[in-house]
C-alpha cells in the first residue's frame, strides 16, 4: 500500500513539475541547438574592455525592459543569458569596473590571474552541466581538462609529508585509494556507494523549490520526502560522523573529506550530502576554462546583447525600487553624486541574500516578517584570502602542473581547523590550516600564446573575518600599516607551502599581491569577505530551508539568483540561475534543457553510427 502511495505522489510531482505548460507562453530557450563552431580567442584588450567593461550611463539602458538583474556573476549572467534566449530584454548592473562576478580576472605587472574559477566538474560532451553552458555562449567557451590526478592531498610538514593523489574515474578513483590504503577496502566500496547514491539526488533539492510551498511541507512533514530521497536521508549527517563510522584511519578520513575547501565548512559541521554530491561532481574528471575565467563572462553577454539587453559595469545599486503595494518596479544606481533610476518589471539579485534583503530592500520591507523569517535561516559564509603569485618561466621550466595541491599540516582536520581560527590574526598568519596551491597558467593551453615566458600561482585559505575588521572603513589601497604587516605575513606563510610543492619557483617570483576577505568585500560585495555566500553548513540543508529559500522572494517581481538560492561554485550558481528562470518564465526550463540534451545525444550517437 505504502509503495503503490509513494509511486502515486512521484508520478503526480513529475506531471506538475515537468509537464505543465507555460503559464505565459514564454517562448522555450532552448528549443534548438545554437552552438557554432567556436572563433579564434580574442587577446586585443580594447576588443576584450568593450564586452567586459561597458561602463554604466543612463544612456546606455536599453528601452522597454523585461528585467534588471543585479550583479553579473554567473548566477546573474546565467539567468540574464537564459531570458535572453526566451526573448527577453535584460540589464545586467555590476559594482565593480568588469563584468563577471567571481569569474573576472585581473592583470597586474604583466601577468593575468584568475580570482574564483579553479576548476569545474560534469563537463563532458552530452553532460547537462556541458550543454548548458555550450548554449548559453553559443558554443564559443571552450574547456581544457586538467591532468589525472586532478587534486593531490599532502598531509602533514615538509620533513614527514605524505602524498595522495587523487585521481578521477567511477573505477580509478576508489582503486587508487585503495592502493594507499589495501587493508580499507571494505571501506572505500562503502564510501563510494554512498557518494553515488546520495550525490546523484540533489534532484529533489531543485524540486523541494519549484513545487508549490503547500506540497513541499506534506513530503516534509510526513516523512516522504526522506524515503524517496537519499539526498535529503543523509543531509542532517555530518560528514565527520559518516566517514568515521566508515573508518578509524585518520590519513583515510582526511583523503575522504580534504575537498571541503570548495564549499568552506569543516567536515564536523558540513553535511554528508553535500560533499557527496561535491565527489560526484568531480568523479569523471575537472575541466578549467581555455583564455582564463574571463572567457566566461565574455562569451555569455553578447547573447546577452543580441536580444537587446545590456551588461554594464560601474553600476553600484543603491536601493530596489518598492511601491506601495509591496511590489518592486526597478533600481536606482548610483552615479557620481547622484542616482539614476532604472525600471523593469522584474528585479532579479545576485547579489546574495544578505545584501539584498539588508541593504538594497527599503528599510520598511526589511522587517516583514517572510523576508525576516529567511534570513534567519541563513548564516555567513567564512572569510577568504587569496595570494597571486606571478613567475618568470614556463610551466616547464618551474614545473608546474595542471593540477590542484591541498596542504594539510595534520590529518586531524575538524581540530586543526578549530584551532586556527581561535588564534589571534598574528598566530594565524604564521601557521594556515590549510592552503590550496594552483597553477591558473598551466591548466590554460592558451596561456604560453598570452603570456610567454610567464607563469602564475594562486593560493587560497580560509580566514576570519574579524582578524581584518580593524581596517574595514579604510580606503582600498590607502589601509594602515598593520593591516599591510598582516597581509605580509600571510603571503609569507602560503609562499613558503608553495615553494614547498614547487621548490623551483623559489627564485623566480616577480609579483605577489594577497586579496583578503576586505579585498573581497570591495570588489565582489561579499559581505563579510566570503567566497562561497551563505554558510553551506548542516541547517542549510533542513528541508524547510531549502525549500523556504527559493527564487520568488516575499517582495512581488523581485527574484534571487546564483548560489545563495541553490549552491556555491559555477554549477551550484548556475542551477540558481536555471530555478530563478523558471520562476520568471512559468516554465521549466531545466526540462527544456534536458529534451535538447537528449536530442543532442541521439543526434551525435547517430552520426557515430553512420561513420562507422
Amino acid at each position: 500500500m505504502l509503495t503503490a502511495v509513494l509511486f502515486v505522489i512521484i508520478v503526480a510531482l513529475l506531471v506538475w513539475l515537468f509537464k505543465r505548460g507555460p503559464r505565459d507562453y514564454a517562448p522555450n530557450p532552448f528549443a534548438e541547438d545554437t552552438c557554432r563552431p567556436p572563433k579564434p580567442l580574442v587577446t586585443d584588450k580594447a576588443a576584450r574592455k568593450k564586452v567586459l567593461k561597458q561602463s554604466f550611463t543612463a544612456e546606455k539602458v536599453p528601452e522597454n525592459l523585461d528585467a534588471v538583474v543585479i550583479g553579473s556573476g554567473i548566477g546573474g549572467l546565467g539567468v540574464a543569458a537564459i531570458l535572453a534566449k526566451a526573448g527577453k530584454r535584460v540589464l545586467v548592473l555590476e559594482q565593480h569596473s568588469r563584468a563577471g562576478g567571481c569569474t573576472h580576472t585581473f592583470s597586474d605587472k604583466g601577468f593575468e590571474f584568475d580570482v574564483g574559477i579553479h576548476y569545474i566538474g560534469e563537463l563532458q560532451e552530452h553532460r547537462s552541466l556541458r550543454v548548458l553552458a555550450d548554449q548559453l555562449t553559443d558554443g564559443q567557451l571552450q574547456w581544457a581538462p586538467l591532468d589525472n590526478p586532478y587534486d593531490v592531498l599532502v598531509l602533514g610538514s615538509p620533513d614527514s609529508r605524505r602524498d595522495y593523489p587523487i585521481y578521477s574515474g567511477e573505477r580509478r578513483f576508489p582503486d587508487e585509494l585503495k592502493k594507499r590504503f589495501p587493508e580499507e577496502s571494505t571501506a572505500i566500496d562503502k564510501f563510494m556507494q554512498l557518494v553515488q547514491v546520495v550525490g546523484r539526488d540533489v534532484r529533489f533539492m531543485a524540486i523541494l523549490k519549484m513545487i508549490p510551498k503547500p506540497a513541499a511541507k506534506f513530503l516534509i512533514g510526513t516523512g516522504l520526502l526522506r524515503i524517496l530521497s537519499p539526498f535529503f536521508k543523509m543531509a542532517p549527517r555530518s560528514l565527520a560522523e559518516v566517514v568515521e563510522e566508515l573508518t578509524a584511519n585518520k590519513e583515510l578520513q582526511a583523503a575522504f573529506t580534504y575537498i571541503f575547501g570548495t564549499y568552506g565548512v569543516i567536515p564536523k559541521n558540513a553535511s554528508f550530502s553535500l560533499h557527496a554530491l561535491l565527489i560526484s561532481h568531480y568523479l569523471e574528471g575537472a575541466w578549467y576554462p581555455q583564455g582564463g575565467s574571463s572567457e566566461i563572462a565574455f562569451h555569455l553577454i553578447p547573447v546577452i546583447e543580441k536580444a537587446g539587453g545590456a551588461v554594464l559595469t560601474r553600476a553600484p545599486v543603491r536601493q530596489i525600487l518598492v511601491n506601495e503595494a509591496k511590489k518592486a518596479y526597478g533600481v536606482s544606481v548610483q552615479k557620481g553624486d547622484g542616482e539614476v533610476q532604472v525600471y523593469a518589471p522584474i528585479v532579479i539579485s545576485d547579489a546574495g541574500i544578505f545584501n539584498t534583503y539588508e541593504r538594497l530592500l527599503p528599510k520598511e520591507i526589511q522587517t516583514m516578517p517572510p523576508i525576516q523569517q529567511q534570513l534567519g535561516m541563513m548564516n555567513h559564509g567564512q572569510g577568504g584570502l587569496s595570494i597571486f603569485v606571478g613567475l618568470k618561466g614556463t610551466k616547464e621550466e618551474l614545473g608546474l602542473k595542471a593540477c590542484n595541491y591541498w596542504l594539510y599540516p595534520d590529518n586531524n582536520i575538524d581540530e586543526l581547523t578549530e584551532a586556527y581560527y581561535r588564534s589571534s590574526r598574528e598566530d594565524a598568519a604564521k601557521f594556515s590550516a590549510f592552503v590550496y596551491i594552483a597553477s591558473p597558467s598551466a591548466k590554460d593551453p592558451t596561456w604560453e600564446q598570452r603570456y610567454p615566458g610567464k607563469s602564475t600561482l594562486t593560493m587560497l585559505t580560509f580566514v576570519s573575518f574579524d582578524w581584518f575588521k580593524d581596517w574595514e572603513k579604510e580606503q582600498v589601497g590607502q589601509r594602515a600599516a598593520e593591516y599591510q604587516n598582516l597581509k605580509e605575513a600571510f603571503i609569507q606563510s602560503l609562499l613558503n607551502a608553495a615553494i614547498d610543492v614547487y621548490p623551483l619557483i623559489k627564485d623566480k617570483i616577480e609579483f605577489v599581491d594577497a586579496g583578503t576577505p576586505l579585498t573581497n568585500q570591495h570588489y565582489i560585495a561579499a559581505p563579510r569577505g566570503e567566497y562561497y555566500g551563505c554558510d553551506h553548513d548542516l541547517a542549510r540543508f533542513r528541508p524547510e530551508v531549502c525549500a523556504g529559500i527559493r527564487a520568488k522572494t516575499p517582495v512581488k517581481n523581485l527574484y534571487l539568483t546564483g548560489q545563495d538560492l541553490f549552491l556555491c561554485g559555477f554549477a551550484g550558481a548556475l542551477a540558481g540561475a536555471q530555478l530563478c528562470a523558471s520562476t520568471v518564465l512559468g516554465r521549466n526550463v531545466i526540462w527544456d534543457l534536458e529534451r535538447l540534451r537528449k536530442k543532442l545525444e541521439k543526434e551525435s550517437e547517430m552520426k557515430k553510427m553512420k561513420a562507422g
